[in-house]
């Protein structure tokens, strides 16, 4: 008994210097996260999905008639990018963090007014302010690059563009009252905006593992 029991540890002992098997252990230790990370992940992850939500709260506002809640809603949505920008102070400081907020904030006040535009059917303004709205995604990724070598800029503007395309169809499909359409875009919306939150959020965490640690 004794010698099957020796015989079994010592094949496993060999089993386990295969290369395969050290291969997978290594990338289960690379996909391990910290509960810091996995709490930084998810509270980013949150605000991003709130970005998408309290948009999309701010075209219903917008473009209903009689609704009477727009400044409110227009309120919450702008302190949601300072809640964004609040939260990689702790990881780039508060001047980068305010530098976020303000292109976040930038990136609402066009969208804000992309929706009056869009309301009152003056198509030219909605072209130039969308000019506006697309540089001002390609300042984000910028900034974002910029501050962060495992973030690729050319990545993060195609993921902005996606994000800038399913409020357009939100907002296009609320114009139209194509209520199912809407749907449609703002559920993409909220599974894109995950994604890109996810993207961000690991460059933070591969940028300063030493922070995220316990």
């Amino acid at each position: 008994m004794k010698k099957h029991l020796c015989t079994m540890l010592t094949v496993l002992f060999l089993v386990s210097l295969l290369p395969g098997v050290v291969s997978a252990n290594s990338e289960a230790e690379e996909q391990f996260m910290s509960p810091a990370a996995v709490e930084f992940e998810n509270e980013f992850r949150r605000l991003w999905i709130d970005h998408v939500l309290w948009t999309s709260n701010y075209i219903t506002s917008a473009t209903t008639a009689g609704a009477e809640d727009q400044e409110q809603v227009l309120e919450r949505l702008l302190r949601n990018q300072e809640d964004i920008g609040n939260a990689v102070k702790p990881i780039y400081g508060e001047e980068a963090g305010n530098k976020l907020t303000d292109l976040l904030k930038e990136h609402i006040v066009i969208a804000g007014k992309i929706v009056d535009a869009a309301k009152n059917g003056e198509q030219d303004l909605v072209g130039q302010l969308n000019e506006e709205w697309y540089r001002n995604a390609d300042d984000i990724a910028s900034f974002l690059s910029e501050a962060n070598p495992h973030l690729n800029k050319d990545e993060l503007l195609n993921m902005l563009h996606e994000h800038l395309e399913l409020v357009a169809d939100d907002l296009t499909a609320s114009l139209e009252k194509e209520w199912d359409e809407r749907i449609v875009a703002i559920d993409e919306g909220v599974t894109h905006i995950i994604l890109m939150s996810d993207a961000i959020s690991e460059g933070v965490v591969k940028q300063f593992p030493e922070k995220f640690k316990q």
